[in-house]
């Protein structure tokens, strides 16, 4: 049996530091964001119901509160705040328990009226520990509750996470689907699947006369979803009692599961776990020592498909001391020099930011040079460590591919 120790419940002034790992979460089999891009669009309120219809479909599911600056889940479900959760014996946190599911917010750690005031570097360690320093137990699902924009927290995510991929939420009008494209456009950039979009806040219905409104337009996400060829996972209704049973701390999919919007939340769950089935992330999340070939990645033949991804791996290999090997989806191999990979590095301290000017003199990088230690970076990067103690430098897929397409080009014509 765990103890618990109230003395070391986690306060913003004193963090709890997690254990250190790959960047592997044992026990979660899948963990979902939901973003936006955009603020007003009720994304929090989608979280809700959606983590609850997952779990009246049997699933154990998680939620983590991922605003840390402007934590809105407590009050929707009605979970006391500032009043910090207990730990166990190894400063992991034990989630707050509601409705069936298990919930970790900022707001349980301040008041209703007392502000998180935090800079970016904070912000960054509470989302890590909310997520990796929580005792979830074995979940099917973990959602994650994103807050509009595509700065820090969603960075923080997808370089320090295995996302299965990501839920867009968006309302119909134009300005709200201009933005909302531009959040789905920076998680294709790192790579996380995009599982689909919900429309929310589609039609309104009187409920005196029955008169139907679009009150935000109609069909914007549904055409939003065609143009990009991304899923559609559902529109929602304007719901009155949406926000009633919100602020009530009883989300409607508990308070009115026959209702309409009920029923919308559940088929959406439902489009949502075919989506999962069917998404393809790459390789699992490795930290990998190179000389000892200690935590090496699979190389896994069995998943090329003719129609597969080009930036997708689906295996690393250390052919030789000299040589990385890529296996992409599509079947392409490249075999990689890893010196060439270290004056390939686009760091700051290799590559001037603003103009592109390369620092790095190839004069100073050693013959010898190797990695000592490679590591995955979300779904869409590796890390090294070199030999000659660089370490700052992260190489998407993107660009591994196309360095093995340029050394391939370079080797045809030096014969």
């Amino acid at each position: 049996m765990q103890t618990t120790a109230p003395a070391q419940q986690p306060t913003p002034g004193a963090l709890p530091q997690p254990a250190a790992g790959s960047g592997k979460l044992p026990g979660i089999r899948h963990l979902i964001a939901v973003g936006s891009g955009k603020g007003g669009v009720g994304k929090s309120t989608v979280s809700v119901n959606l983590a609850l219809a997952l779990a009246q479909r049997g699933a154990r599911v998680g939620l983590v509160d991922a605003d840390i600056l402007g934590p809105s889940i407590p009050g929707m479900l009605g979970i006391p705040t500032g009043e910090p959760p207990e730990m166990t014996a190894d400063s992991r946190m034990i989630p707050a328990q509601r409705y069936g599911l298990k919930v970790v917010s900022m707001g349980m750690l301040t008041g209703d009226d007392q502000p998180a005031v935090l800079r970016g570097p904070m912000v960054g360690k509470y989302l890590k520990m909310f997520v990796a320093g929580v005792q979830w137990g074995e979940l099917n699902y973990l959602i994650l509750d994103l807050p509009p924009g595509t700065g820090d927290t969603q960075l923080t995510l997808a370089q320090s996470l295995p996302l299965s991929g990501v839920v867009i939420v968006t309302t119909p009008q134009a300005v709200s689907l201009k933005i909302a494209r531009r959040g789905l456009r920076m998680f294709e950039k790192v790579q996380v699947p995009i599982l689909g979009i919900v429309e929310n806040m589609r039609t309104f219905t009187c409920p005196h006369c029955g008169e139907t409104t679009d009150i935000f337009r109609h069909g914007g996400g549904e055409q939003m979803s065609q143009e990009l060829g991304v899923p559609f996972l559902g529109a929602l209704p304007l719901d009155a009692e949406v926000v009633t049973c919100g602020d009530e701390g009883c989300p409607i999919v508990v308070d009115q599961p026959k209702s309409a919007s009920a029923r919308v939340y559940g088929a959406i769950a439902g489009a949502l776990v075919a989506q999962l089935d069917t998404a393809n992330t790459g390789l699992k999340p490795f930290a990998w020592n190179w000389d000892s070939n200690a935590g090496a990645p699979a190389w896994t033949e069995a998943a090329v498909q003719p129609s597969g991804a080009r930036n997708i791996p689906v295996g690393l290999l250390r052919r030789d001391p000299r040589t990385l090997s890529l296996l992409w989806q599509d079947g392409h191999r490249d075999d990689l020099d890893v010196r060439d990979l270290r004056l390939a590095c686009r760091c700051a301290l290799c590559v001037e930011e603003m103009s592109g000017r390369p620092l790095l003199d190839p004069r100073t990088v050693r013959a010898d040079v190797s990695p000592r230690r490679i590591v995955s970076i979300g779904n869409y990067a590796i890390q090294f460590d070199w030999s000659d103690g660089h370490s700052s430098g992260i190489y998407a897929f993107n660009d591994l591919r196309d360095l093995g397409e340029h050394a391939a080009l370079q080797g045809a014509e030096d014969v």
